[in-house]
């Protein structure tokens, strides 16, 4: 009855919409919470338009550039004080580094850059996209009551923990999620699941409109992502060579 009353003011979209990926702990998430991960779906412009965006790219924390080919799963990443440019298959695993100017070929050598590559990407994207995966693979997302953001709003707010999944698998989240817009407005990282407070909070502000899209950048704390693009088409060389990319 209290989720029937609860749904009645929020967006529609429903679980068919914005379906779990592969492995999403279904059974032992809230209903409420998945229906809080839908209605954040849907307002940010649903799941449809979000995976029709074919690439993007950002500026993480004014260290290092990514360009991100969502359709074919590929990223290229510039991180000039490291003098170090990956071009990395996320599907394959294969790829292309060049570190002060010079390309690696060493297997092994390779292989640790590449691992690198996708460690960061892994991380760099969370900031980014975080609330399209909260129904990822190996996520559990646990309902936690109402609560109010650093800003003194009313929030609702959700839990994810994983299992066995990225780099970091004890790590926990805590989403709150504007009572008003439904959007995601402020997060709290726990570097452990079972401590008691958070190792950090953060907002998650400042949405603006990409092809119908929303997503959180330039944020008032100056954390995370910024000059946010989106583009329907950019030349293959952005993701095969290391010349540095010229397009606008």
């Amino acid at each position: 009855m209290l989720i029937l009353i609860w749904s009645c003011s929020a967006p529609s979209e429903s679980s068919e919409e914005n379906p779990a990926a592969e492995g999403f702990n279904m059974e032992k998430s809230d209903k409420k919470a998945i229906a809080l991960a839908d209605s954040v779906m849907m307002a940010m412009g649903g799941r449809k338009k979000y995976d029709a965006i074919r690439y993007i790219s950002w500026n993480f924390f004014g260290k290092r550039d990514l360009i991100w080919d969502k359709h074919a799963n590929r990223v290229r990443i510039d991180f000039p004080s490291k003098e170090t440019i990956y071009l990395l298959n996320l599907n394959t695993g294969e790829g292309r580094v060049q570190k002060e100017g010079a390309e690696i070929t060493q297997p092994d050598t390779l292989e640790h850059y590449l691992q690198e590559a996708k460690s960061i990407w892994i991380n760099d994207s969370y900031w980014l996209v975080m609330p399209f995966k909260l129904k990822d693979s190996g996520v559990t997302l646990r309902y936690l009551g109402e609560s109010k953001l650093q800003t003194g709003k009313a929030a609702e707010v959700i839990a994810l923990t994983f299992n066995n999944v990225g780099d970091t698998p004890n790590n926990k989240y805590e989403i709150y999620i504007d009572k008003d817009d439904h959007l995601v407005k402020q997060w709290a990282y726990f570097k452990e699941a079972t401590q008691d407070s958070a190792s950090a909070i953060w907002p998650f502000d400042n949405y603006k409109e990409y092809d119908g899209v929303l997503f959180s950048s330039n944020r008032s704390d100056e954390k995370g992502p910024h000059d946010v693009k989106t583009y329907d088409e950019l030349p293959e060389e952005v993701f095969n060579s290391f010349k540095k990319p010229s397009f606008n």
